[in-house]
């Protein structure tokens, strides 16, 4: 019986550690992180120009932050999310969505299609920020999980409001666009 529950204490522990591996906490900030080499990608006279991405310029908008491994699968699991928050038509002047792609969590040999794709979607998305993570800085600094999404909601301070690995159930996307029109009413 003594084996038997231990046994089950170490599964517990393990499947818990899994769930919740990330460091993030609601209704704080996020844990600071800087990307220095590539980062923030600017549309700049229609050319890309990277400049140093740091958490701490989230704060003044309410966010919805989808950091993402740099490959189509993972980018797949956000498209119904991303889709809601096109109809949705938020705000820009108070909403942004952040897109922080890690090229570093990428199958071998793809990085530069990668890339290439960040760029493309800055173009289609002048509104969005984006941001190419190649070393996977804010992986490692926010204890994120490899070949994985993370979607966060922030409001205007850039406190966490929400936080979710994996794929969104349809729930779960308007429980995120609520909760942004709320955080929005009030700006």
């Amino acid at each position: 019986m003594k084996k038997l529950t231990l046994f089950t204490s170490v599964i517990s522990v393990f499947i818990a550690s899994n769930v919740f591996a990330h460091n993030i906490k609601i209704n704080e900030a996020l844990p600071l992180v800087k990307i220095e080499e590539k980062g923030e990608l600017k549309l700049i006279d229609d050319q890309i120009e990277y400049q140093v991405w740091n958490s701490q310029n989230l704060i003044g908008k309410v966010r919805v932050l989808q950091h993402i491994a740099g490959r189509t699968t993972v980018k797949e699991k956000n498209i119904p999310l991303m889709s809601a928050i096109k109809n949705a038509k938020f705000n820009p002047t108070h909403y942004q969505t952040t897109n922080i792609i890690n090229a570093d969590d990428a199958i071998f040999g793809t990085a530069i299609f990668v890339k290439t794709s960040t760029e493309e979607a800055k173009k289609e998305n002048e509104h969005s920020q984006i941001i190419l993570d190649q070393h996977s800085t804010v992986k490692n600094a926010w204890q994120l999980k490899e070949k994985e999404s993370l979607i966060v909601v922030l409001d205007k301070n850039a406190k966490v409001q929400y936080v979710s690995e994996g794929k969104l159930s349809s729930e779960e996307i308007d429980k995120i666009i609520n909760l942004v029109k709320e955080l929005l009413k009030n700006k």
